[in-house]
């Protein structure tokens, strides 16, 4: 967990001020929300500087505002939101592949971070395999986390109408990413929608309920297997979730497994793939007679 132990004044000095600057930001990013024109009549450029105005007035820097300098539309982002079919699936089509292709291998994750796994347990009180469960739906384990720059994912959607307010908070939390300095500008790449990391977490739940869970002061869910799997666990934490209650259909657990993705045939999904790998983890640890 992050060390706040500080020995050097001078890390203490900085470590102040980088607190400040972010209740500043905060501060600001609570304040009316952003209200850059969707479908704006002088094109995404006159959309992308009405934001760029509405940034500033919320604290955000010309140094990070240049990083919107040059974005374009991205229509693959807006085809991409348009046929998001694969959730009406049955649970069966929907479940059974990703589930029987991702087994073997969550089994393996199990064991390989079983330590980490542990302490996060103890700590947030998920169940063990739900972390890797996410992490092997989500990514396939930190092995596809998105070819998309976030940056111009976020601000297409922004642009588009139907969801312009959220994209347009999640664009300007992507920015406080790097304003903050959790992220490098390269680090935002990831999903369509603007997911990013191993457990593609939209830049706002990012700000929200990352962690640092390997003791390195970075909350660094783009390289740090521990990081990502606490993170996702401090995000169910924090949606409510009650340790050693069943968590299936119909549960209080299975409602916060939905805040994570509503689509029903989803949090099912992650629901019986982990029933199923913790059964199996529970067989593997009983000694052999």
């Amino acid at each position: 967990m992050p060390n706040t132990n500080f020995i050097r004044t001078g890390l203490i000095m900085r470590s102040v001020q980088a607190l400040t600057a972010a209740a500043v930001l905060s501060l600001a990013l609570a304040g009316p929300a952003l209200a850059a024109q969707c479908n704006h009549p002088a094109g995404f450029d006159g959309f992308l500087a009405e934001f760029k105005k509405d940034a500033a007035a919320k604290g955000m820097t010309p140094k990070t505002l240049a990083l919107l300098n040059g974005v374009t539309l991205d229509q693959s982002v807006l085809n991409a939101d348009k046929r998001q079919g694969v959730f009406k699936q049955s649970f069966e089509e929907f479940a059974t592949p990703r589930i029987n292709q991702r087994f073997a291998k969550a089994s393996r994750m199990m064991n390989e971070h079983a330590p980490t796994l542990r302490k996060i347990e103890q700590e947030f009180g998920l169940p063990a395999a739900m972390p890797i469960v996410l992490w092997g739906l989500e990514t396939d384990f930190g092995t596809h986390t998105g070819k998309h720059e976030v940056l111009r994912a976020t601000a297409t959607l922004g642009f588009d109408c139907r969801r312009s307010e959220f994209f347009q908070n999640e664009l300007m939390e992507a920015l406080t990413l790097v304003q903050k300095g959790d992220l490098q500008p390269a680090d935002l790449r990831g999903d369509w929608a603007g997911e990013l990391g191993q457990a593609h977490f939209l830049p706002s739940s990012y700000n929200k309920f990352a962690i640092d869970f390997d003791g390195d002061r970075k909350r660094d869910l783009i390289r740090s297997v521990p990081d990502t799997l606490a993170s996702i666990a401090n995000y169910f934490k924090g949606y409510g979730w009650q340790p050693k209650q069943p968590y299936g259909e119909g549960t209080a657990n299975f409602e916060v497994i939905r805040k994570w993705n509503k689509a029903l045939v989803y949090a099912k999904t992650v629901a019986a793939f982990s029933e199923k790998l913790e059964g199996h983890s529970a067989r593997a640890e009983q000694p052999k007679r």
